[in-house]
C-alpha cells in the first residue's frame, strides 16, 4: 500500500517550548489513522501544519509526493486535503444544500477569473455546484435534509453535514478533528458506520484526532501516539492497546478495558 502523506522530522516551537519534536509518521492511501494522546500531546498542532495554519521550523510533508510544509492553507485544499474542526463551523442561517454548496465553491474559485466572470459563466458554474451537492447528499445519506437549516439538525447531523461539506471540496485526505465529541452513544455508533462508509464509497484517506478510544480502536487501522509532542508509538489498535507506555501515558488500565 503507497503512502499519500509522508510527514519527517517535523518539528513546532512557541517560544520555549517545543510542541512538536521530530515527528516521522506516515498515512497510506485509504487508510483511517488515528492520532491520539493527552491533552497539549501536539495533535490540534499537527492538523494546523498540515492545512497551512502553522508553519513548522523544521521538517517535511510531502502529500501525494508535492512538499506543502510551508504551502497556504487555500494551496493545500486545491492539492486535495480538507479537514473539520473541533467546534462545528457550520453556516447555520443556511440549508444543508447551501452549505455544502459552499464546500465545492472552494474547490471552483479559479474557474471564477477570467472570461467565466460573465452572467453565464456564473451561471453555468452554479448549476453545476448545485447538481454536485445533490449527488453528494444523496451518496452520503443526507439528500432528505437538503431544505433543512443547519441549526436545526440534531447534533449528530451537524457532525454529519460539516463532513459532508468538508468532502464537497474534492479532498483525497481528510483531516477530522474529534468527530465524535459531544456525541452520545448512539450518535457514536452512527458516526463510525459513517465515517467507514465514506472511506469505502468515496475512496478517501482519513486521519481523525479522537479522544473516544472505543471509536479510535474500532475504526482505525493504524494509531499514532503523542505526548508532549513526541511520538512514543505507532501501530494496530492491537499494538497500542498493549503498549505499556502509552497505558501509562494516556490510556490508562481503564481506557484499555473500555476500549
Amino acid at each position: 500500500m503507497t503512502n499519500i502523506m509522508t510527514i519527517k522530522n517535523l518539528t513546532v516551537r512557541f517560544d520555549a517550548l517545543e510542541a512538536l519534536s521530530s515527528l516521522d509518521m506516515e498515512v497510506a492511501s485509504g487508510s483511517i489513522v488515528g492520532l491520539i494522546g493527552p491533552n497539549g500531546a501536539g495533535k490540534t498542532t499537527v492538523f494546523n501544519v498540515l492545512s497551512g495554519f502553522i508553519r513548522p521550523h523544521e521538517g517535511s510533508i510531502s502529500f501525494h509526493g508535492k512538499e506543502i510544509a510551508r504551502l497556504k492553507p487555500y494551496k493545500i485544499t486545491s492539492l486535495g486535503m480538507s479537514r473539520t474542526f473541533q467546534n462545528i463551523r457550520l453556516f447555520g442561517e443556511l440549508s444543508v444544500i447551501e452549505n455544502v454548496m459552499i464546500g465545492f465553491h472552494l474547490s471552483y474559485n479559479s474557474m471564477f477569473l477570467g472570461p467565466l466572470l460573465s452572467l453565464f459563466g456564473y451561471k453555468k458554474i452554479e448549476k453545476e455546484i448545485y447538481e454536485r451537492a445533490i449527488m453528494l447528499l444523496d451518496r452520503t445519506g443526507l439528500l432528505n435534509l437538503i431544505d433543512e437549516k443547519a441549526s436545526v439538525l440534531p447534533y449528530g447531523l451537524q457532525r454529519k453535514l460539516e463532513i459532508v461539506r468538508a468532502i464537497a471540496t474534492r479532498p483525497k485526505l481528510l483531516l477530522l478533528d474529534e468527530p465524535a465529541a459531544g456525541m452520545n452513544p448512539n450518535e457514536k455508533e452512527d458516526l463510525m458506520k459513517f465515517i467507514t462508509k465514506l472511506r469505502d464509497k468515496l475512496a478517501l484517506t482519513i486521519l481523525l484526532i479522537e479522544h473516544d478510544m472505543h471509536v479510535v480502536m474500532k475504526i482505525c487501522d493504524r494509531i499514532t501516539v503523542l505526548d508532549y509532542g513526541e511520538k512514543i508509538a505507532e501501530g494496530s489498535p492491537q499494538d497500542i492497546k498493549n503498549n505499556q507506555r502509552v497505558i501509562e501515558a494516556y490510556l490508562g488500565e481503564a481506557g484499555v478495558a473500555e476500549s
